[in-house]
C-alpha cells in the first residue's frame, strides 16, 4: 500500500494541468493595467487654439486630471478650461504639400482626343480624324504588353510596358481544421523564392508620328530586380525610371529623352554588397525642374543631397557626418527647406534616438527641432510654427514639449514625471562590439520581485534582420511578452549587434552572405559584460527566442553557440533561405544563388545542434513557407535529435505569439533553464 501510494505521489505532479492559457492570461492583462495605470500622461489631449496664441492640453497630477493653457509668447501656463472643438495638430508629413508628381496618365485615348489605343497583343494605334490605324510592334518573344496606356501630356508619344511570362512558383498549403467545413482546404498561392525567374514590366516610348519606338536600353537594365516609378516629366520629353538590379548591388535613375533617343543613368547607388534600397534609398524631383534630391550612402552614411537635374552633378550636400538620415519626411518647395527624421547626430545620445530637424535646400543649414535625451515623437501646430515634441526612453516616462520651429528653441516644458511603481524599470546597458569599434546598445528587463544577490536565468529576445534596428527605445509600460517572461522569473535582454541598420554601411553589411552570423559575438560579449556588473545573471543559463528571421537566429545560437546558448525557442523560422521569399534574402546573400545560401542554412548544421529546441509553425504561413520548418524537422528527426514541434491548424505568420504558446514558452524555458 505505501509503494502504492508512494507511486501516486510520485505521478500527480506529472499529470498535464489543463486550461491553464486562460487565467495566465488574465493575470498578464491585470499585471498590464496595474502598470499602464501607475504612469499617468503616456498621452497627451491637447489643441491649439484657432487664435494662434496659445496651446491647451490635460495632464494627470497627483491622481487628478486637470486642464491647462499655455501663451505661446510668453511660455507660461496657467489652469484653464480645455475645449475639444480648438484646432487639432499637424502630423509631420503635413509640413509641406505632396511631391507634385507629375505622374503618367493611363488612358486608352490621347490628351487631345485624336488617338486612340485599340486592344490586341500587340496593340494598334488609330488616328480618330483619319480613321488609319498603324500596327504597334510585338513584344520580345515571351512577353506581353501590359494593358495600362501612359500618354505624354502633349499627346506626341506614350509608353507601354511589356511583362515577361514566365511561371511563377507556387506554394500549397493544407488548411486542416478550416472554420466554415469539416474537411480539410487546399490553399495556393504564388510565391517567388530566390533564384526564381522574376517577371519585370519594361518600358517602351512610342509615337504618334513615324519615328522608331524607344526600348530602354539593355546596357541600364541588366539582371533586373524591379523597374518602377515611370513618369513622364514637363518639361521636353523625358521619361525616368527607378531600376534595383538583381542582387541589389545596383540602384539607378534612369532618364530617356524621346527627342534625342539619349538615355542615361541620372544618379545611382552601387555596392559590392547590398545597397538597401527599401530603407536607404529616396529621390524626389522638385518642380523647377533644375534639381532633385537624392538620399545616398556614398560616404557610408545615409544622407541627403541636392542634385543637378541636367547633369546628375551634386550641387552640395545637404547633410553630412557619422550620423544618418531615417527619412525625409516633407519637402517644402516654397521656402526650400525639408524635414528630416535623423538618428546618431548626439555623440552623447543612445544613436537609435530620432530627431527631427530642417534642413535648407539652398546652403545646407540644418535646425535640431529635438535636442533631449531621448527618442521623438513630434506634431504641429496648425500654422506650423510651434510644434509638440513628445520624448521618452525605455527607463524614463514621456515628456512633452512646445518648442519653436523657427530655430527649435525650448518654449516650455509641460510635464515633469515621477515614477511611483512596484517593478522594475527596464535597464540601458553599452558594450564595445566584439572588435571594439561599435558601442553595442541592449535593454534589460528584471522580474517584479528581483532580489539583488539572487541567480536568474537569462532570456534573449532576437531579431537580427539586417533591415532594421529592434531594441525598443521609448517608453512603454508593459513590453509584452519580455515582460511576462521576465514576470516568470527571467532576466530578459535585447541586444542590436553587427549586422544590423542604422548605424551606417560598414555596421549593417556584416550581414552580407552572412545571416548566421546574426551578432552572435557581439551579443554574447555584451551579456558577459552585463553579468560581470550584474553577477544576478547567471551565464551557465541563457536561453534565446525569435520569430520569422529571429527564428532562424535562435535557431542558429544551438548550432553555432551551444556551448553559451542552452535553450531556443524558434517561431516560423527562415530557416533556409533558398526556401523563403526572394525579395528578402536576394538582399543579402546576393543573386544568382550561391554557397552561403547553403552555408547560412540551419538545415546544413543540424549536427552541431546542442541544447533543447522548441519550433513552432502556423500551417498557413504565407510569409515565411512553414515548409521551412518542416524540413527542420524532417532533419532533427533523421540525426535523432530530441525537440519539441507544434504545428499550429490555421494559424499564419507569428502563430508562435498566440497566447496559448508564449506560456508553452515560458514553460518550455522553466523546465530547462530553472
Amino acid at each position: 500500500m505505501l509503494k502504492l501510494i508512494a507511486f501516486f505521489a510520485l505521478t500527480l505532479p506529472l499529470l498535464a494541468e489543463h486550461g491553464g492559457t486562460k487565467p495566465w492570461l488574465r493575470e498578464m492583462q491585470d499585471l498590464y493595467e496595474k502598470q499602464r495605470a501607475q504612469v499617468p500622461n503616456t498621452r497627451l489631449n491637447h489643441r491649439w487654439s484657432a487664435d494662434k496664441g496659445t496651446f491647451l492640453f490635460k495632464l494627470t497630477e497627483d491622481g487628478s486630471d486637470k486642464s491647462f493653457q499655455l501663451d505661446l509668447k510668453t511660455g507660461k501656463a496657467t489652469e484653464a478650461p480645455f475645449s475639444s472643438k480648438e484646432k487639432n495638430s499637424l502630423d509631420p508629413k503635413a509640413y509641406a504639400s505632396g511631391p507634385g508628381r507629375n505622374r503618367a496618365r493611363s488612358s486608352a485615348k490621347s490628351p487631345d482626343g485624336k488617338w486612340e489605343i485599340r486592344p490586341g497583343n500587340p496593340p494598334a494605334l488609330k488616328n480618330l480624324a483619319s480613321g488609319e490605324i498603324k500596327q504597334l510592334p510585338p513584344p520580345p518573344k515571351g512577353s506581353r504588353y501590359d494593358s495600362r496606356i501612359h500618354w505624354h501630356a502633349d499627346s506626341s508619344c506614350f509608353y507601354l510596358t511589356h511583362r515577361t511570362q514566365h511561371p511563377t512558383y507556387q506554394v500549397h498549403l493544407v488548411d486542416s481544421s478550416p472554420k466554415n467545413q469539416l474537411q480539410p482546404k487546399h490553399i495556393v498561392h504564388n510565391y517567388e523564392k530566390p533564384g526564381d525567374k522574376r517577371n519585370i514590366s519594361t518600358p517602351v516610348i512610342f509615337f504618334t508620328d513615324d519615328r522608331k519606338p524607344i526600348p530602354v536600353s539593355p546596357t541600364l537594365i541588366k539582371n533586373p530586380y524591379s523597374i518602377s516609378d515611370l513618369r513622364w516629366h514637363e518639361k521636353g520629353h523625358r521619361l525616368t525610371l527607378a531600376y534595383i538590379e538583381r542582387g541589389f548591388g545596383k540602384y539607378r535613375l534612369i532618364e530617356i529623352d524621346a527627342d534625342t533617343r539619349f538615355q542615361r543613368i541620372l544618379a545611382a547607388e552601387e555596392s559590392d554588397k547590398f545597397v538597401h534600397v527599401f530603407e536607404h534609398c529616396y529621390y524626389r524631383f522638385l518642380r523647377n525642374q533644375k534639381e532633385f534630391l537624392w538620399l545616398s550612402q556614398r560616404t557610408g552614411f545615409n544622407h541627403l543631397y541636392l542634385l543637378d537635374r541636367k547633369s546628375g552633378d551634386v550641387i552640395r550636400a545637404l547633410t553630412e557626418g557619422d550620423w544618418v538620415v531615417r527619412d525625409v519626411v516633407a519637402v517644402d518647395e516654397e521656402k526650400r527647406t525639408a524635414l528630416l527624421q535623423i538618428s546618431g547626430y548626439h555623440p552623447d545620445q543612445d544613436p537609435y534616438y530620432l530627431h527631427y530637424a530642417t534642413v535648407g535646400l539652398d546652403d545646407g543649414k540644418m535646425t535640431l527641432l529635438t535636442s533631449s535625451n531621448g527618442t521623438h515623437e513630434i506634431r504641429f501646430s496648425p500654422d506650423k510654427n510651434h510644434h509638440l515634441a513628445k520624448w521618452s526612453r525605455v527607463d524614463h516616462p514621456p515628456v512633452y514639449e512646445i518648442r519653436r520651429t523657427s530655430n527649435g528653441e525650448l518654449l516650455a516644458t509641460l510635464n515633469k514625471p515621477e515614477l511611483k511603481i512596484d517593478w522594475q524599470l527596464p535597464e540601458r546597458f553599452v558594450c564595445k562590439d566584439r572588435n571594439n569599434e561599435y558601442d553595442i546598445h541592449g535593454v534589460i528587463w528584471r522580474p517584479r520581485n528581483f532580489k539583488k544577490g539572487q541567480k536568474y536565468p537569462v532570456i534573449e529576445n532576437i531579431y537580427a534582420g539586417p533591415h532594421g534596428s529592434f531594441v525598443p527605445k521609448g517608453w512603454s509600460s508593459w513590453s509584452s511578452h519580455k515582460y511576462e517572461m521576465a514576470e516568470a522569473g527571467f532576466i530578459v535582454v535585447q541586444i542590436d549587434g553587427l549586422g544590423t541598420n542604422h548605424r551606417g554601411q560598414k555596421f549593417q553589411q556584416v550581414a552580407y552572405k552572412n545571416l548566421k552570423d546574426s551578432g552572435f559575438p557581439d551579443r554574447i560579449k555584451w551579456m558577459k559584460a552585463a553579468a560581470a556588473k550584474h553577477p544576478e545573471m547567471d551565464l551557465t543559463r541563457v536561453g534565446i527566442y525569435g520569430g520569422s528571421a529571429g527564428g532562424q537566429s535562435s535557431t542558429a545560437a544551438l548550432l553555432h553557440h551551444g556551448d553559451f546558448y542552452k535553450a531556443a525557442v524558434s517561431d516560423c523560422g527562415c530557416h533556409d533561405n533558398r526556401v523563403d521569399k526572394m525579395w528578402w534574402n536576394e538582399q543579402w546573400l546576393d543573386w544568382p544563388i550561391n554557397e552561403s545560401y547553403i552555408e547560412n542554412s540551419n538545415r546544413t548544421h543540424i549536427p552541431k545542434l546542442k541544447g533543447h529546441l522548441m519550433l513552432t509553425v502556423g500551417e498557413l504561413d504565407k510569409n515565411v513557407d512553414p515548409s521551412s520548418t518542416y524540413q527542420i524537422v524532417d532533419d532533427l528527426i533523421k540525426a535523432d535529435k530530441e525537440f519539441t514541434f507544434y504545428m499550429i491548424p490555421g494559424a499564419g505568420h507569428g502563430a508562435g505569439e498566440a497566447p496559448h504558446f508564449r506560456r508553452k514558452r515560458i514553460e518550455f524555458f522553466k523546465k530547462h533553464l530553472q
